[in-house]
């Protein structure tokens, strides 16, 4: 998907679409809550994907997401547990 498709798929006017997704991605402009939220939900990733500095970090964002809210707190239990 490019830039300009994913800007009008969250709602950016297709005239500057490609423009206003550019900006975001060389840190010109920074994008308020709703924008990345919006990118996030249209990219299927959690929130916090938009922000993790490695691959790693970001798969593990997906991968928690699909975590049951008791996988979750037994994961943050079994980790908490090693540390």
């Amino acid at each position: 998907m490019t830039q300009k498709e994913l800007g009008i798929r969250i709602g950016m006017d297709q005239s500057s679409a490609s423009s206003r997704m550019n900006h975001y991605e060389k840190d010109r402009h920074t994008p308020d809550i709703q924008t990345l939220q919006r990118m996030a939900d249209e990219l299927k990733v959690p929130l916090n994907y938009l922000f993790c500095d490695s691959a790693e970090s970001a798969e593990l964002a997906c991968l928690i997401d699909c975590l049951s809210t008791e996988e979750k707190q037994r994961l943050i239990y079994v980790l908490n547990k090693k540390g």
